[in-house]
């Protein structure tokens, strides 16, 4: 691991502008602030908490909300931390906002702030620093996106396509032909990944997955208004939801259009979030072990830092039966 002397030799500096540069010391440049934290990082430099017992990690979130026990977020964290912090790590869970992207470069700000590794939630696709950790030398684990190339980065979550492929293949057991989808915005890799596997899921059960039985928008009004309307001109006795909220609010709207649920129309969401025990009726989904994503990022994180490379972890799908499904409502 490359040390301050390692730095200033590369500068040119002493080994006390380096580590008053890393301390953010008000007697030095901004310029030489920045080349130290360039070179820390391009050195793969390492900088401890000054005074800490433990090594410390840094748990980012944006775009999902954790702080509730309903909250998607929670398990997730609650995962990582009852395994990291027993290991003598202290974890920092952090808001992650669009200015701190635009304000500090990602592994700038982990050597300035002493962190050894990061687990990130919730990056959209169009995030500044989805961008530069492809090329980060920090040891990271991102949560549903995935970054080809770049040994420091772990990608962790479910595994998607058996999910859909599961979904699917249970709603054809019970009957249904034509089966519609919709999602919420693809500018999500994990939306993207479960609408690609349902065009996929669907072609090998030698059923029809095209514009007319699917539909895709970031509001949830405009999958109600625009798209459902479509999937049920079309005739579509189940439709599969790219996670709960939706398949809940798809809900909603069936039963205020008078349908019955499941006699007129199936219903299945995505995640298994603690409301779909509590839907009316309850919902049928796809599970996500929160809990065990959590610890399995950890679980990466730790192979990271021991210089162990890892690409991918999935986790298997497990499919909970509710009684928003049911047999195809066959009509004469």
């Amino acid at each position: 691991m490359a040390t301050l002397d390692d730095i200033a030799r590369e500068l040119g500096v002493s080994k006390g502008t380096v580590s008053k540069a890393l301390n953010g010391a008000k007697d030095v440049s901004q310029k030489t602030k920045q080349s130290v934290l360039e070179t820390a990082v391009k050195l793969g430099y390492f900088r401890a908490p000054r005074n800490a017992p433990s090594q410390k990690l840094a748990l980012f979130v944006i775009n999902m909300e954790y702080k509730k026990p309903e909250d998607f977020g929670y398990d997730v964290i609650s995962g990582f931390r009852i395994t990291a912090e027993p290991a003598g790590f202290l974890v920092d869970v952090i808001p992650l906002t669009r200015q701190m992207q635009f304000d500090w470069h990602y592994d700038d700000f982990m050597i300035r702030e002493g962190y050894c590794g990061g687990f990130l939630l919730g990056l959209s696709l169009s995030e500044p620093w989805l961008n530069e950790i492809a090329d980060c030398k920090t040891p990271t684990i991102l949560y549903d996106n995935y970054i080809r190339g770049n040994p420091r980065v772990t990608s962790i979550g479910i595994d998607n396509e058996e999910g859909i492929e599961m979904a699917v293949h249970y709603l054809q057991s019970l009957g249904h032909q034509k089966i519609g989808y919709l999602s919420s915005d693809l500018n999500s890799q994990v939306y993207r990944k479960r609408y690609d596997a349902f065009i996929k899921a669907m072609s090998t059960s030698g059923l029809v997955a095209d514009d007319s039985v699917m539909g895709a928008d970031f509001h949830v009004n405009i999958c109600l208004t625009n798209h459902l309307p479509r999937l049920l001109k079309n005739e579509c006795t189940a439709i599969l939801c790219s996670h709960d909220v939706l398949a809940h609010s798809v809900m909603i709207h069936c039963l205020e259009l008078g349908l019955r649920i499941p006699e007129d129309i199936s219903i299945m969401g995505f995640d298994d979030i603690p409301l779909c025990r509590y839907t009316a009726p309850p919902l049928t989904t796809i599970r996500q072990k929160r809990t065990s994503l959590g610890k399995s990022a950890f679980s990466a994180l730790i192979n990271q830092l021991n210089h162990v490379p890892m690409g991918t972890l999935l986790l298997h799908a497990e499919l909970i039966e509710r009684a928003s499904c049911g047999p195809v409502n066959r009509k004469d």
